[in-house]
């Protein structure tokens, strides 16, 4: 695929990004797309591989090797290095719902698992995705498909986030008629409030649920289940419900003083940030918190770093990032080989902002909170931090434990935890009686609840993971239902 020597002759180019220190002033998307004709050289890189990992998507030694969407990656490189980018972006979409979603947002699972990992370094598989997809929107190849004959199966679909996008797009497309609820003034679940404006332009968002409408899927906002939408009328209305509520349970912090004024769960931070820009581009001054203040981000995963390039572009006074686990290795180890998941320490864009505005990097490993101390007015001021050391448990495994005697306090006017989810929201499942696992996710069986006609997907039936995950979630539960309505699926 692509030119045999092309990973030979081309060293990867990623698209360039805009100087932290200039990035930093606006809250708009920051690399620069580069030209078509750089695109095709970048395809040539993709090898003719017997095995290309990058599309395989399936488990090997407990970890995730390429796109969970099983992507063609192979073939739309093949397509892209020749020219023929009609073709490829045909072929993307033939697997991938959204690729203007993943080609901005996806760790690029496909890139990891890149078998010219091993010579030199992997082709820009997500690069080059988002340069077909928006080659086709900007050249008009993306429209609205031609109505299919109606089944006459209405479909409820409660969240609107990749996983109901994904799940509404297939189910209206063979035909039957699909509304999705979204309990947000917008519609785009995380994609709207939980990923920020800088990594994924609402507008990009926006373009395909405008287009989802055109094809006849109807959206409904301010739409809460169990609040002004009641569970039983949707069942009597509609022949099946698709709950995709995703993971909306943030784990939490158990120690002395968080019951304080500013301290927040991340997620809720980044969505009130990007609504008061969307809603006023910050005229109304909402949404300013972390202007002049000391910040501690508890959590080092992406919503953490998320959060790290939000409040810099706030103002904070200082930022520091605490990750629990020790400091990721700079290479792979043998314990983590190719074509798995690399486990490796990564700077992300807001640390590397950090780093270009405070002078160092703003993540400290080993470390957590033991306690918040606020002041009279019940406002966080301080945080006793503690470090912690790997010790193996009775069982076996390795358990991060408080070194007694490392306390030290340090400043901190704004506290964003960005811990991970424990799974759904409980009241969700309680409105439509489906069951829940010991994790907190919705049990199900091919997507189908316990519950007769409720279907679920996403983040809600698997736990938090990547927006790959949630479109294949959705593309999956589309076809259980299309099974269960018809009696067979053609999707």
């Amino acid at each position: 695929m692509g030119k045999p020597t092309g990973f030979m002759e081309y060293p990867r180019q990623d698209t360039p990004a805009e100087a932290p220190l200039e990035r930093i002033k606006h809250f708009h998307e920051f690399h620069t797309p580069v030209a078509v004709e750089e695109r095709r050289t970048q395809a040539a890189r993709c090898m003719d591989c017997g095995t290309p990992f990058c599309q395989y998507g399936g488990v090997i030694g407990g970890m995730v090797a390429g796109c969970p969407l099983q992507n063609l990656v192979p073939e739309w490189n093949d397509l892209l290095y020749e020219g023929n980018i009609k073709s490829a972006y045909y072929r993307l979409i033939s697997t991938n719902s959204f690729p203007e979603f993943t080609g901005r947002v996806c760790p690029a699972l496909c890139e990891a698992s890149c078998t010219c990992n091993l010579p030199a370094q992997p082709v820009t598989v997500r690069d080059n995705e988002l340069s077909i997809i928006e080659w086709a929107f900007e050249n008009g190849v993306v429209s609205p498909l031609p109505q299919m004959p109606r089944t006459g199966k209405r479909v409820a679909i409660v969240g609107s986030g990749p996983s109901g996008l994904a799940a509404g797009e297939l189910l209206n497309r063979r035909g039957h008629d699909v509304t999705i609820y979204e309990r947000s003034d917008r519609f785009g679940g995380l994609l709207m409030y939980g990923i920020p404006n800088m990594k994924l332009e609402k507008s990009i968002v926006e373009r395909r649920t405008a287009l989802m409408r055109k094809e006849n899927v109807q959206f409904i906002a301010n739409a809460e289940v169990g609040v002004n939408v009641d569970a039983q009328a949707l069942l009597a209305e509609y022949d099946a419900v698709v709950l995709c509520c995703g993971a909306a349970k943030p784990r939490d912090l158990s120690v002395p003083g968080r019951e304080a004024q500013g301290i927040y769960f991340a997620v809720d931070y980044l969505g009130r940030t990007t609504k008061a820009l969307l809603d006023s581009d910050f005229s109304d001054c909402r949404a300013q918190e972390a202007k002049n203040r000391h910040v501690i981000v508890i959590g080092g995963g992406d919503t953490g770093n998320d959060c790290v390039g939000t409040v810099i572009r706030q103002g904070a006074a200082s930022v520091t990032q605490l990750e629990m686990m020790p400091e990721p290795p700079t290479e792979r180890l043998p314990s983590n080989p190719w074509p798995q998941w690399h486990r490796i320490k990564k700077t992300d864009y807001g640390q590397e902002e950090a780093i270009a505005v405070f002078g160092h990097d703003p993540r400290v490993y080993q470390t957590t909170v033991k306690e918040f101390l606020a002041d009279e007015a019940g406002h966080v001021r301080q945080a006793v931090l503690i470090s912690l050391e790997s010790i193996q448990g009775a069982d076996g495994r390795m358990q991060m434990c408080p070194i007694e005697g490392s306390e030290h306090t340090v400043p901190a006017d704004l506290v964003l935890i960005a811990a991970g989810f424990l799974g759904a929201q409980p009241f969700v499942a309680e409105t439509f009686g489906v069951e829940l696992t010991a994790r907190g996710t919705v049990a199900d069986r091919d997507h189908q609840t316990n519950v007769e006609k409720v279907f679920t997907a996403g983040d809600m039936r698997r736990g938090q993971s990547l927006v790959a995950w949630a479109i294949r979630e959705g593309q999956d539960a589309a076809r259980a239902v299309d099974r269960y309505l018809m009696g067979y699926t053609n999707l």
